[in-house]
């Protein structure tokens, strides 16, 4: 099916920011989601949110849902590690809709991704339902094909954050020679793999709320 090429109202950092400082005012709860294309700048923007905010809010992130990295291995998958079937997406949505059903006297434990092992550390981010304000920032929150799908509604709001294409490229590049590829090894990886799932995420960036260029 042909995806729609509108992209949502340009807004900036600012904006989002007064969105979110109104709504626990309001004793409203919020999951906004933030989402882009790999090296778009998430984990930072997230982290730049969250630090904006008093008390600041537990980030989520989808990298904790990497399939294991010894796993990937045995299905001869770790070359399109990233993809969006390199997930366990089933558990990733069940931890949103948890999130966005919590009740009172519930604790939620999100995983965090560790870069430096590759792969995922369990029950490393406490939520509570005092938590007004949750951060979820990943790949694949707009995709349309199931059970990524389920998320959209689950989600408050959504930001997609747009870079340069030259920036996000080199960003890429630099990222994966920082853990330990070499430069023409990242290159390759780049074109290869994340450049496809760049694609598929840049189709449903129109089912975002805000559209923020970096």
């Amino acid at each position: 099916m042909t995806q729609p090429t509108a992209t949502p109202d340009q807004h900036t950092l600012a904006d989002v920011m007064g969105w979110l400082d109104e709504r626990p005012a309001r004793g409203e709860r919020c999951l906004l989601g933030i989402t882009g294309a790999p090296g778009a700048g998430k984990s930072t923007v997230a982290e730049q949110l969250a630090a904006g905010l008093e008390p600041d809010p537990p980030v989520v992130g989808m990298d904790g849902y990497h399939l294991a990295h010894a796993h990937l291995a045995e299905l001869g998958l770790v070359a399109r590690k990233g993809a969006h079937y390199t997930f366990d997406a089933w558990g990733f949505v069940s931890l949103v809709r948890r999130i966005a059903e919590q009740g009172p006297d519930e604790v939620i434990y999100a995983p965090r991704f560790d870069r430096s092992i590759e792969d995922s550390i369990a029950a490393s981010i406490p939520i509570t339902f005092d938590d007004r304000v949750i951060i979820i920032e990943g790949n694949y929150l707009l995709v349309d094909l199931a059970p990524w799908n389920e998320l959209r509604g689950l989600m408050t709001r959504c930001i997609y954050l747009d870079l340069d294409e030259e920036v996000r490229l080199q960003r890429l590049i630099d990222r994966h020679v920082e853990f330990g590829k070499t430069p023409d090894h990242a290159r390759r990886h780049v074109a290869e793999s994340d450049q496809v799932n760049a694609r598929l995420i840049e189709d449903f960036r129109h089912r975002a709320d805000f559209f923020v260029h970096m």
